[in-house]
């Protein structure tokens, strides 16, 4: 079962996240447009203007960047996303079916190539019905054979005998033959050569119509979705120009309110840039059983391990963390190198690298994000909600104090901030990106029941789960 989740004013909500460790869930479907419910709109409204509180004292020209940044992450970015995605699965659609079209057009043309050789052979009204009938009578009594003649012989006690059973067999024969001629007259005397050339004919003319209607829509449609495409990588663009001019104006922000509000607006933006360069590169693993729970390797397994994205950059460390990870004091990124096998004076238990985590799920993007950091991760942590018993039998710190980097664990069934539910077979695992000053945490997560790759949102009961250090 999958559920389409939308991103509502930065959340991801869902009734259930689809996130399995070593379970390939079946791809949510392609989003449809929709109309903007009551709810939605309110908690626009409302989160706009939380914002532009934070934002007292700015001056104009930054709180419009952040402003218009928050926007373009939360509004404007995810709907040319789920453009872009319908119309690229509308051109796909639209192509198979030309392909269809022609494939069949092709084979009309040859049935009538086959036809006009046949006819050159023994002209346009040789009945080919009535030929595969006497075919089946002739082969019918000469295919009686030797034993069955011998039988006759055998059991004929003088040559009269013989001679009326031949017979017989004869008559029984040329009234099973005459019946299947006269049948095949009277079915198919509209069916002769002739007849069925001028049939094909008219077939391909039809086919080759709708072959061509169908393929200029199908590049109409290919079209559209470029369109989409490239009105989407405007929009990130253009992001991307604001969130750079934004950190490069951080400094002018004087209250607490203002930088947090900058922090998340311009993460938000740089995990989408995430996003993107995931899709771009496609260096997902992808798990060969795709409908099985994470497993080790065996011989007859064939794991090919995929780089991860090009390393972004780190988030710094925000001094406002509420307390070190159980006093710990280490910067973002770490420094294990990645694939480490051995850091941090534990096994991290990196085997395989991330191949045998299933393409989108949320565990692989916890291994590329984790690795991103330099921070140890391993390549069997299980499902989402393993990851917390198995980093502790690597010898990985784990409590409920979330740091930046740390990986967040939810166990199986667990509410997250009445927004919605982890899976209730796997659970989920997200990366921490930043701890606010409220105490809520901002994630990146992936999952197949969201509609980028990575995903983020912002949870407030961060205490309530476990969180994976070094």
């Amino acid at each position: 079962m999958t559920r389409q989740v939308r991103p509502i004013v930065g959340l991801m909500l869902a009734s259930a996240m689809f996130c399995a460790g070593g379970v390939a869930v079946v791809a949510a479907p392609a989003p449809q447009a929709h109309a903007v419910s009551m709810s939605e709109y309110q908690a626009k409204v409302s989160n706009h203007a939380k914002l532009k509180s934070q934002l007292v004292g700015v001056s104009s020209d930054l709180a419009d960047t952040i402003l218009q940044l928050a926007d373009l992450n939360d509004n404007q970015i995810p709907a040319a996303v789920e453009a872009a995605e319908s119309a690229q699965q509308a051109a796909e659609q639209a192509q198979s079916l030309a392909e269809a079209t022609t494939q069949r057009l092709q084979a009309a043309q040859q049935d009538k190539a086959n036809l006009e050789e046949q006819i050159k052979q023994t002209g346009s009204d040789y009945d080919d019905a009535k030929a595969a009938v006497a075919q089946l009578a002739r082969e019918s009594f000469h295919g009686s054979s030797t034993s069955d003649v011998l039988d006759f012989v055998t059991d004929s006690t003088t040559a009269d005998d013989f001679v009326n059973k031949m017979q017989s067999q004869a008559a029984v024969t040329r009234s099973e033959s005459n019946a299947a001629t006269d049948a095949a007259n009277e079915l198919n005397t509209s069916m002769n050569r002739k007849d069925r050339l001028g049939a094909i004919e008219q077939k391909i003319t039809q086919l080759k119509e709708q072959a061509d209607q169908q393929a200029a829509s199908a590049q109409q449609a290919a079209s559209e979705a470029s369109a989409k495409q490239t009105a989407l990588q405007k929009l990130r663009d253009e992001g991307t120009a604001k969130r750079e001019k934004l950190e490069s104006q951080k400094s002018q922000l004087t209250t607490q309110s203002a930088k947090e509000a900058a922090d998340i607006v311009a993460m938000k933006s740089q995990i989408d840039s995430w996003n993107n360069q995931y899709n771009n590169s496609n260096n997902a693993a992808v798990n060969p059983n795709n409908n099985q729970q994470q497993s080790r390797p065996n011989n007859n397994t064939n794991y090919n391990p995929a780089p991860a994205p090009a390393p972004a950059p780190a988030p710094t460390p925000n001094n406002n963390n509420s307390g070190g990870a159980g006093g710990m004091n280490y910067a973002v990124p770490g420094n294990c190198p990645a694939g480490s096998g051995y850091c941090y004076g534990h096994n991290t238990g990196n085997t395989v690298g991330g191949a045998a985590y299933p393409s989108r799920q949320c565990t692989l993007w916890a291994y590329l994000r984790r690795s991103q950091l330099s921070l140890p991760v391993g390549s069997y942590m299980g499902n989402g909600a393993d990851w917390a018993n198995t980093a502790r039998g690597l010898g990985y710190l784990v409590n409920n104090t979330p740091h930046v980097g740390a990986a967040m664990v939810f166990a199986r069934g667990q509410s997250v901030g009445g927004h919605w539910t982890a899976d209730w077979q796997y659970g989920h695992v997200a990366v921490v990106e930043r701890v606010n000053a409220d105490g809520s945490v901002l994630i990146s997560e992936g999952g197949t029941g969201f509609a980028t790759f990575p995903a983020w949102e912002t949870i407030s009961n961060a205490g309530a789960y476990q969180y994976v250090h070094y």
